[in-house]
C-alpha cells in the first residue's frame, strides 16, 4: 500500500450560521455541502456561499448532472438542481447509520458509517446491488477515473484511501494532520478531493496524487 501525507491546498469557511458540514459533492462550477437543513453551494474561487436549498440534510451528498441526492435520516431524497425541489425519495440502506454519497456509472455508493461499509444501491429503488466492507469508519465516498476513494475518522485520526472495489484491499492513503475530519469527500474531476470538516464548519480542498 502507497501511503503519504495529504496536501491540503486551501480551506473554505468556517461559514457563517454553519455548525457542522456533514456531506459534500461537487457539480463542475459549485462545491456543495450539507449543513442540518440546508444545501450551500460555495464558489470554488471566491470562497462565498453563492445558493443555499432548505432541505433537510443530514449525511452524504452527491449530484448525477442534474440533480443532487441528500442523505436525510434514513432516506435518500433526490432533489431538482435547478429548483430545490425534492422529486422523490427512497430508503437509505444503513437506515440512518449511512455516511458519505456519491454517483457513478448509474448508481448511488452510500458509506455505511459504523458498519465499515460501502453500498452501492440503485438510485430508483434503494435496493443494494453489491457490499464492499472497509477497514474503518466510512465517512464520505467518491469515484474519480475508475478509482474508488472513501474518507475515514476515527477518534482525532482521518484519512482519504483508495480501495479496490471488489475486494475492499485499501491500495493508496492519505493522512490528514491529526484533529483533522474528514466528513463528506468528492472529486472534482481531476487533482482535488474536496472533504467535509465536521464540526469545524468548513471545506477542505486536498491534492490527488498524480498518476504515472
Amino acid at each position: 500500500m502507497k501511503r503519504s501525507a495529504a496536501e491540503i491546498v486551501r480551506e473554505y469557511g468556517p461559514f457563517a450560521g454553519v455548525e457542522a458540514v456533514h456531506g459534500v459533492t461537487y457539480d463542475g462550477t459549485h462545491v456543495w455541502f450539507a449543513s442540518g437543513d440546508k444545501l450551500n453551494a460555495v464558489d470554488p474561487s471566491s470562497g462565498r456561499i453563492d445558493r443555499s436549498i432548505d432541505v433537510a440534510a443530514h449525511a452524504g451528498t452527491a449530484f448525477d448532472g442534474r440533480h443532487l441526492f441528500q442523505i436525510a435520516e434514513d432516506r435518500i431524497q433526490k432533489i431538482d438542481a435547478a429548483t430545490g425541489k425534492v422529486i422523490s425519495t427512497i430508503p437509505a440502506p444503513g437506515g440512518g447509520g449511512d455516511s458519505g454519497l456519491a454517483w457513478a456509472e448509474g448508481s448511488l455508493w452510500v458509506g455505511q458509517y459504523r458498519e465499515r461499509k460501502i453500498h452501492q444501491i440503485d438510485p430508483a429503488t434503494g435496493k443494494v446491488l453489491r457490499t464492499i466492507e472497509s477497514k474503518r469508519f466510512v465517512t464520505g465516498v467518491t469515484w474519480v477515473d475508475g478509482e474508488l476513494w472513501h474518507g475515514t475518522w476515527e477518534g482525532e485520526d482521518s484519512d482519504i484511501r483508495r480501495v479496490d472495489p471488489d475486494t475492499g484491499k485499501v491500495l493508496e492513503q492519505l493522512d490528514l494532520p491529526a484533529g483533522t475530519m474528514v466528513s463528506g469527500l468528492e472529486s472534482d474531476g481531476g487533482d482535488r478531493f474536496y472533504c467535509g470538516g465536521g464540526d469545524r464548519g468548513n471545506v477542505r480542498a486536498v491534492r490527488r496524487p498524480r498518476r504515472g
